[in-house]
């Protein structure tokens, strides 16, 4: 294979249960015509795919990258964390496990700052795009508290830690791309760039709006709902 010029490393399988319509072994087909070595799956607060996810990848002679995308302190906030070893992977394991039986009022599994700094060990994390914490409070003006959310994570990962860029078309990203770029920079945070997939292609984009509609009882004609960009 030629020297790849991306790998994805933000990829919701149908794993990522009625959110996501790629399939594992589609994805890896994808993977392979596109020339790429590696991709991960990071669906959203599971590990469901995982197994299949490895088996399907050797098999085509990938690169797995283990991940999951998760909530951190709140349902309104995402990560990424993605398996370097094998004590990452028990961590993750342990992560997202404790994240569906600990007592909450927040109606989806959510992972603590507490458990994230005893459990990081092995794992690389990745700051979640727009719907990442730091990009949050940089989209509410909160440009401090953005600060200290970097150097906090920097404090758990080190240099394991890596600020998304996401270029989907949304006029939330392009509002704070440039905040995003020199937060990274003043403090020696590496920048990766990712696209949140959820579908191999632009054809699969209208069944998987329909599918979005379905699992969040919507109708397709409603303009103020969740959408993901083609």
């Amino acid at each position: 294979m030629s020297q790849p010029q991306f790998i994805h490393l933000h990829v919701h399988s149908a794993y990522s249960l009625a959110e996501g319509a790629l399939q594992v072994k589609d994805l890896i087909k994808r993977t392979r015509k596109l020339g790429m070595p590696a991709v991960a799956i990071t669906d959203t607060s599971n590990l469901f795919g995982a197994m299949e996810f490895s088996l399907e990848s050797v098999k085509a002679g990938i690169q797995p990258i283990i991940g999951c995308q998760v909530n951190i302190g709140d349902e309104n906030s995402q990560l990424v964390l993605l398996v370097q070893s094998e004590t990452g992977y028990k961590n993750l394991s342990a992560l997202v496990s404790k994240s569906y039986v600990e007592e909450s009022e927040i109606p989806k599994p959510v992972i603590s700052w507490d458990d994230l700094v005893v459990k990081s060990e092995g794992l690389i994390c990745l700051s979640g795009g727009v719907k990442g914490p730091i990009e949050q409070a940089l989209l509410a003006k909160r440009s401090d508290e953005a600060e200290a959310l970097a150097l906090k994570f920097k404090t758990i990962f080190g240099d394991r830690f890596y600020i998304e860029l996401q270029r989907h078309g949304l006029r939330e990203e392009d509002a704070i791309e440039e905040d995003v770029v020199n937060l990274a920079y003043a403090h020696d945070i590496p920048l990766v760039a990712t696209n949140d997939c959820y579908f191999p292609d632009e054809s699969f984009y209208d069944a998987h709006d329909a599918l979005l509609c379905i699992a969040d009882g919507r109708y397709v004609t409603e303009e103020n709902r969740r959408k993901v960009t083609k």
